[in-house]
């Protein structure tokens, strides 16, 4: 027997869905890997701990391609293409393992409960930006800011009006200044300290919700006017394309604005020695942002590829891919650092005494309002920019639900008959959860969640390690992946997947707890307690899991243990592909049979 049936361990064997489609085209997982990068919320995880150094260094992002990120985007490629199975179903390579699935899952779930705010945010200000005059442009901030007048709010405004600063003293003194755009932000809220989780009081922006609510009836639309991946994956496609190239749109406008653009290019590729330490941080953002939103949508994504697509150039080309989109919104962040440190060092020589400081946070969504609206034709900037990050979220959230669902699909056979239902339900419960985010409480939800789910996503990133190349092994690993691809696959490659990658990793993680402690002194009892619902809890599974499929099984601990970390019901989903592994397999066993009896007859 090539493989064990999950009949041996007194369970139902795994019934796959030979209707759960391909991508319509070869070039959707490429397209769709290439879009985890819009998982934008990596440019607010850190808006506290330290300022964006501008690009990152390209021999440090490429090293680290190397070392883990595409070595991990081929093992979870695996996964999801030779089993044609989401990231719970997958885990049929170990089923004593089978908890990781339900983690994700549960991960994903919290993560699509806050990412609606990275749209329904855009959204508001695309609504905005349609009027005459821009809200958040000097001469749109007379009309609302009257509130933050009264309170002896100062904004950039004033800067560009000379009226910045306050009488004469006789010593040192500073000024903090806010940006128009961000102050429209909390001017929905009527709030002041919007981003102060500490702040008294709890206050909802109503426009945030119709967004938000907005945004879910869209997604909702999608998934049921798409009812099969053939449509999704075109839809999807197309949608991708759309952004990328209002992307590059926003890139070539945000480079006129430095005085030199030339210049502001090359100290963004190339720069300075302080900037470049800086940019170790981003560095290990950017790789995590890589995976997508949740954890194990790269094993559903590949689960729609054919059984002999090439998954090592596909890795390659899409973790390319999403380095150029990282550089992309990076630079976007980069010219608009430059940008106010450019308004705030005239001003600040026009008084030596005098020290003026802009404050900036959530700087590709918020600070590049006020950038624009400098430029001509502000409308017209701002209405394709925010635009493109509106259609970023969508996709991000359609990617990470199609990932969820499809999982869901592939390991409770039940729900097959009605997918439409259950995905409807699940967008509908995910929609009310997400409408905290409409809160001022809950707006600085995703900044901790995000930092949260880094940590659980490199933890579970070095369980896969284990699982599949120490558990199941690497030779069979290799074998598998040979059997796939029809090519070899060096062993060198195979000790890079079993020790550099998972130092890399660990590394990461310790990194990814550190920030996390330091933002959990920063949130509410609520945020807390969602927190502990949605990453800390879902850990018992592994363990409760393992307990539970060994209690279904007879004979010894040892045994019971061994039988549950065998494969079960492990081959190709399609006939044809299942009977070559098989009749392979049960050649590559006749041979070692046949060579240890030849050393046996030697001996």
């Amino acid at each position: 027997m090539i493989y064990e049936s999950s009949y041996d361990s007194g369970r139902l064997p795994y019934k796959p869905d030979l209707a759960r489609g391909y991508w319509s085209k070869s070039s959707d997982f490429i397209f769709t890997g290439i879009s985890l990068a819009f998982r934008l919320d990596v440019f607010s995880m850190a808006w506290i701990v330290f300022t964006y150094a501008g690009c990152v260094s390209v021999i440090l992002y490429i090293g680290a391609l190397f070392l883990f990120v595409v070595p991990l985007f081929v093992m979870q490629s695996f996964l999801g293409q030779f089993s044609s199975s989401g990231f719970i179903s997958a885990f049929r390579i170990a089923p004593l393992f089978k908890g990781i699935g339900y983690i994700s899952l549960a991960v994903n779930l919290g993560v699509l409960t806050y990412y609606s705010v990275f749209a329904a945010v855009p959204l508001l200000y695309l609504i905005h930006s349609l009027r005459p005059t821009l809200p958040w442009s000097c001469e749109g901030i007379k009309h609302w800011s009257y509130n933050f007048t009264e309170n002896e709010v100062r904004h950039l405004c004033h800067i560009l009006s000379n009226d910045t600063l306050p009488p004469k003293k006789t010593y040192f003194w500073s000024v903090v200044h806010q940006i128009p755009s961000n102050l429209f932000l909390n001017s929905r809220f009527n709030h002041m300290k919007l981003f102060e989780p500490q702040s008294e009081g709890f206050y909802i922006s109503w426009e945030v919700l119709l967004c938000t609510l907005l945004t879910w009836s869209l997604i909702a639309a999608i998934f049921y006017k798409c009812n099969s991946l053939e449509k999704l994956s075109t839809v999807l496609r197309y949608s991708i394309f759309t952004a990328i190239i209002l992307l590059l749109i926003a890139v070539i406008r945000f480079a006129l604005v430095p005085q030199n653009p030339w210049l502001s290019l090359f100290d963004f590729f190339l720069p300075s020695w302080d900037r470049q330490l800086e940019s170790f941080a981003s560095v290990g953002i950017f790789v995590i942002s890589a995976f997508g939103a949740g954890w194990g949508t790269i094993i559903s994504l590949a689960s729609f590829n054919k059984f002999k697509t090439k998954i090592t150039q596909n890795s390659w080309i899409v973790c390319f891919g999403q380095m150029l989109v990282f550089f992309c919104f990076g630079y976007i962040v980069y010219v608009t650092d430059i940008f106010y440190d450019e308004i705030r060092e005239a001003y600040n020589s026009k008084e030596p005494d005098a020290w003026v400081y802009i404050s900036k946070f959530w700087v590709l969504f918020l600070s590049t309002g006020s950038v624009m609206a400098e430029m001509s034709w502000s409308n017209l900037w701002c209405i394709l920019y925010y635009a493109m990050l509106f259609l970023t979220a969508l996709i991000t959230i359609s990617i990470s639900l199609l990932s969820t669902l499809q999982s869901i699909f592939d390991e409770f056979e039940g729900y097959r008959t009605r997918k439409t239902e259950v995905s409807l339900i699940v967008i509908g419960l995910l929609g009310i959860c997400s409408l905290y985010t409409c809160s001022n409480k809950g707006v600085f939800l995703h900044v901790i969640f995000s930092n949260d789910t880094v940590v659980t996503q490199t933890a579970l990133n070095l369980l896969l390690f284990f699982v599949v190349l120490w558990v199941y092994g690497r030779v069979r690993f290799q074998r598998d992946l040979e059997f796939m691809l029809s090519q070899s696959f060096s062993t060198c490659k195979i000790y890079v997947l079993r020790f550099v990658s998972p130092l890399c990793l660990i590394a990461l993680l310790l990194a990814a707890i550190f920030i996390s402690v330091l933002y959990h002194y920063l949130g509410t009892t609520v945020v807390q307690i969602a927190a502990l619902l949605f990453i800390v809890l879902p850990w018992l599974y592994v363990p409760g899991y393992m307990t539970y499929i060994m209690l279904q099984t007879t004979g010894t601990f040892k045994t019971r243990f061994k039988r549950c970390c065998r494969p079960m019901d492990w081959y190709p989903v399609e006939l044809e592909d299942r009977q070559r592994y098989e009749q392979t397999m049960r050649n590559t066993d006749m041979t070692h049979q046949l060579h240890e009896l030849e050393e046996e007859t030697m001996t």
